[in-house]
Order: C-alpha cells, then structure tokens, then sequence
C-alpha cells in the first residue's frame, strides 16, 4: 500500500474504463458528491450481496444529491457479469490496475486459488467526495468482512450537508 488518501484533499488521479464504453476519473465530480465503491471483483458474494444493497438504497442517496460509481480490478466482461447478477443500474467502472489500486491506499490481495479469480485485486473501499473534489470520508478495508453500514453512511451524508459538517481526521 502506498498510503491512504489523506482526507479534505482530492482522490489520487485514477481513470478507468466504464461498461458501456467511455472512461471515468474517479475524483472528478466537481460541484456534486460521489460515492465510490471499490469492490473485490465477480468472485465475491459478500461485494455481490453489499452492492445489492446499495442498489436498493440508490434512490435515498440520490434524494440527497450523490452520485454512485461502484469499481473493481476485474476485465470488461467479469464487471459485466457481475453487474447483471448483482441487478445493479448505477456505473460501473473496471480495469483498475494494481498500481492504481496502490495509489488510492487500497490493501491488494492475491487469490486463494485459481478458482477464485485469475489476478490480483483490491479489497474493499468507500470513498465519498465532496463538492470541492476533495475526500469527505474515507473507509478502507483489508478484508472482506469489513465495510461501512450504508444506513450510516446514508445518515451521516444526510447530517454533513444539512449542518456544513467539516472533513475530520484532517490534523
């Protein structure tokens, strides 16, 4: 790992293909919140089950005006495939290379075998910017089995942007 993302700054500069054509930068969001989503890749139930989820949440986090972008290391077609099982509707990106992974802080794991997936990946992350860019909240696992309770997320969004709450962990 080559360092979390420090928090109130902006996301280290990663770009990465979406499905349906076209690349997104994962930071660029200037004058809107984004929620980003880092998840292990098709091979994981537990990312399949935490992403249904937030489908079913997709609309309340829109209601509060962020965007979601769910990404992962795995090839066009396993983020495809992962995409129809889970039922997701909001952007996926793919591709996200190790050094990109490092760059964002992310743990990196090799599979257990090959029947649990062909290469590398990241463990789970949330990422949430701000208007300005910058990192508001930043929650990096190196398990599977640790992630943020949407419903908190959802509430703690909801408290930030109706009390101008400031990035903490800044000192």
């Amino acid at each position: 790992m080559n360092g979390r993302q420090k928090a109130g700054a902006p996301l280290a500069e990663v770009e990465v293909p979406t499905l349906g054509g076209g690349t997104v930068r994962l930071g660029d969001n200037r004058g809107k919140w984004r929620m980003i989503v880092v998840y292990r890749g098709l091979h994981c139930p537990l990312c399949r089950k935490y992403l249904a989820r937030l489908e079913e949440m997709k609309g309340e986090f829109e209601n509060i005006g962020v965007d979601i972008l769910a990404v992962s290391g795995d090839p066009e077609d396993k983020a495809a495939a992962f995409r129809d099982e889970a039922g997701l509707s909001f952007p996926i990106a793919h591709g996200l290379g190790e050094d990109q992974m490092r760059s964002l802080g992310l743990y990196v794991s090799d599979p257990r075998s090959p029947g649990e997936t062909d290469r590398r990946f990241p463990e789970p992350a949330l990422f949430i910017i701000n208007p300005d860019g910058n990192v508001q909240i930043a929650d990096v696992s190196n398990a599977p089995f640790s992630r943020p309770d949407l419903a908190a997320i959802l509430g703690g969004l909801t408290f930030i942007q109706g009390k101008d709450y400031p990035v903490r962990g800044t000192a």
